[in-house]
Parts: C-alpha cells; structure tokens; sequence
C-alpha cells in the first residue's frame, strides 16, 4: 500500500465509527487498512484530536532566496572553491559555514567545489623525474657531435 495520509473527514468518520464497533469492522466499512485505524485512534485517544500534528525536524534557518546565492554564485564562477564562495557570499551579507554550501551546491547537481587534496605530483616524484632527465638527457653539443 502508498504510504499517504489519510483525509480529515475520513479520520473523523472512523472516530465516530470507533464507539460502534472494532478496528477491521471499521477498516472494512472505509476500505482502510486496520492498523491505519488504530493508529488514528490512538492519536485521538492521545490528543483529542484526528487533525495533523507538526512534524518532527528543525526548520530551516533559510530562506529560499539565500538558498539561490551560492547556485548563482558557483554557476558563474564554476572553478571557484567553496572558501571563495563562503568569502564571496560574505561580501553580499549572506553568511553561511562552508559545509552548508557545499550541501546546498550538491542538491542543485553542482559538484567539485572542494580544493585537491594531494597534488598531482609528490616532492618525491619530482625528484625522481629532475634526476632522470639530468642523467639521461645528452647535452646538445653531444647531440651535433654524434650527427657530424
């Protein structure tokens, strides 16, 4: 079965049929699964009331226009770093932590804006390449020597 809420009336009509009889007998009459009458039941047993109560969950500290600021933002500069776009957003008067950012740039499909954490290439690595190419490159006079 969709999970959905059911409608006010319905609540209301399985309270009113709750006096006269049981949960599968209302159930059958409404064409509702029983412990979907059960559960408002309870509710109204627990409250006083069939009607819907606030969700859990903090609301948003956002408006929705402040949501559209870093979108914009990192739409325009698409190779700019969320620090940038933190430092960027502050100068509008939009504060807002760098994680926050970056969750709002992933649910609008934008990614990549965090900086590499390793370089392409170690100290080590650079080293070795610097190395091989002093001892295995010929010089050019070499080269013309070889040639003539």
């Amino acid at each position: 079965m969709v999970c959905r809420e059911l409608p006010k009336h319905q609540r209301d009509l399985a309270v009113e049929r709750y006096q006269s009889g049981g949960y599968k007998r209302i159930s059958k009459a409404l064409d509702i699964p029983w412990n979907t009458v059960k559960t408002v039941i309870i509710k109204w047993r627990k409250y006083g009331t069939t009607d819907s109560l606030p969700r859990t969950g903090h609301p948003s500290k956002m408006y929705e226009k402040t949501r559209r600021k870093p979108v914009r933002e990192a739409s325009k500069r698409p190779t700019a770093t969320l620090k940038e776009l933190q430092v960027c957003l502050a100068s509008t008067g939009c504060v807002l932590h760098v994680t926050t950012i970056s969750c709002i740039l992933h649910m609008n499909g934008l990614w990549g804006r965090v900086a590499r954490r390793k370089p392409f290439l170690t100290m080590k690595n650079i080293q070795s390449r610097l190395k091989f190419a002093k001892t295995n490159i010929k010089s050019p006079k070499r080269l013309w020597e070889n040639v003539l």
